[in-house]
């Protein structure tokens, strides 16, 4: 989020020339900064934030009321109409409880209103969701970037899928790659090449791809990377 420049904005307008673009966001540094201005603790497992009942309440002020406004100020200023939600705006996350006794107050997407996403899209609007997903009772629930990107691009059936990183793509061994298969993934998994944050990215990669979006790409603010190929296309390729 703070390293996207007047390039990646330049991009994604050419970008709207081909696709109606949908937008999904995290805010992992804004939220550590807070977390530590209160003293709240804050750990990650698998690439997940545990999230805390203290911290709850901390990650969605932060992801609604700074990171998401400020993105959608800096998408309009770019020339971009863009307009900011949450799981909450009409239900648009509906979710559950991940795994409460690991992870806390971090959630899953059951289902995402489409609706409300091609009303703003049939208005040549760019929705710019933050990673909060909301339980029947109205729990907020803190929910991983990279997922919420998933689940969106599967419930809208998108073309594409595009995961904006700080860099360009999947590193091994000190190289990008510029393909890769989900067993070249799930094998680099094991060998610890790829670890952390990029685990859950890469994850979601895959089981988009398995789900039927055409192309899955893990890129940097030129929106260039590595593409996440099926094992078919990988043979023709």
């Amino acid at each position: 989020m703070e390293g996207l420049n007047e390039e990646f904005f330049a991009n994604l307008k050419l970008l709207q020339k081909e696709y109606a673009c949908i937008i999904t966001h995290g805010g992992g540094p804004a939220i550590n900064k807070e977390l530590a201005k209160q003293a709240v603790e804050s750990n990650t497992l698998n690439g997940i934030r545990v999230t805390s009942g203290d911290a709850i309440g901390i990650v969605q002020s932060t992801l609604i009321g700074k990171v998401n406004p400020q993105l959608v100020y800096e998408l309009n200023k770019a020339g971009i109409s863009a307009i900011g939600l949450s799981g909450f705006d009409q239900f648009l996350l509906q979710s559950n409880y991940l795994d409460q006794e690991t992870y806390g107050y971090v959630g899953e997407v059951n289902l995402v209103n489409t609706q409300l996403l091609e009303m703003l899209i049939s208005q040549g609007i760019v929705p710019v969701i933050a990673c909060i997903g909301v339980t029947e009772s109205g729990q907020a629930l803190n929910i991983n970037g990279d997922t919420v990107a998933s689940a969106v691009a599967l419930a809208v059936n998108a073309e594409s899928l595009l995961l904006v990183t700080d860099v360009s793509g999947i590193r091994i061994e000190d190289e990008y790659q510029e393909y890769a298969t989900p067993t070249d993934i799930n094998k680099w998994i094991e060998e610890g090449h790829i670890y952390g944050g990029m685990i859950p990215k890469v994850q979601g990669a895959i089981k988009v791809l398995n789900a039927g979006i055409p192309s899955v790409q893990i890129v940097n603010d030129r929106l260039i990377g590595t593409n996440i190929l099926s094992q078919e296309l990988s043979k023709v390729k």
